[in-house]
């Protein structure tokens, strides 16, 4: 391969806590990976959220739907590694241990929803974020709110305009996104519906789906 064949390794990091993992996580995910033209993406599980109350069922449980849910599609990852881990999940921990795997020169991302984009800057050591990566944010249609103070200054000039200037240097930018699909499910939805006896057939995958009714979990 010549030098100026060389691609430098492309990873996603896709947080949460996947209580339980649905079809727009992982829709979310493959669109992901090719609209950014992915080596892979890894689906990392919180083991203590530290914006939100902690999840109904076990770490192991949650990574096991998860495993279950991927199972053989291409490019996306189930990663425990969160779940190894003491105290609260700070993602910057996670980019941190993943750039020293990754190699200095491997382009990083971490992706974010809108709606935990604009909280980014009371997030817990922001800036450090864009020593180990990139963020991607999936944009939410219609939503063009002005973003709070701290964020804007935290943003100063990282944006860029598509995936080819982010990937030019290996962190620090920031790419708004937005897929095709934007599949509107909710994890609160799936355990509201479990917890009142309802379907959530062609919400979760079918193994999914019968995890959670072997286990009884959500009830």
């Amino acid at each position: 391969m010549s030098a100026t064949e060389f691609r430098h390794a492309r990873v996603a990091m896709l947080g949460g806590t996947f209580d339980p993992v649905h079809l727009g996580h992982l829709r979310s995910a493959v669109e992901l990976y090719e609209a950014l033209k992915l080596d892979k993406v890894l689906m990392v599980p919180a083991r203590v959220p530290p914006h939100r109350e902690a999840p109904g069922v076990s770490a192991a449980d949650r990574l096991a739907m998860l495993e279950a849910g991927i199972g053989d599609t291409s490019g996306l990852v189930a990663d425990g590694r969160e779940l190894l881990r003491e105290g609260p999940s700070y993602s910057v921990d996670t980019l941190a241990q993943l750039r020293v795997e990754l190699g200095e020169s491997a382009r990083l991302v971490m992706v974010v929803g809108h709606d935990a984009f604009l909280k980014l800057a009371e997030w817990h050591a922001p800036e450090r974020l864009f020593d180990f990566a990139h963020v991607v944010v999936i944009e939410r249609p219609g939503h063009a709110a002005e973003l709070p103070v701290a964020l804007r200054e935290l943003l100063a000039g990282r944006e860029v305009e598509d995936a080819e200037a982010l990937f030019a240097q290996p962190a620090g930018g920031v790419l708004r996104l937005a897929l095709p699909s934007r599949m509107a499910i909710s994890a609160t939805e799936v355990r509201q519906r479990l917890s009142d006896g309802q379907s959530i057939r062609y919400l979760v995958p079918e193994r999914v789906e019968s995890f959670i009714q072997t286990r009884n979990l959500y009830r």
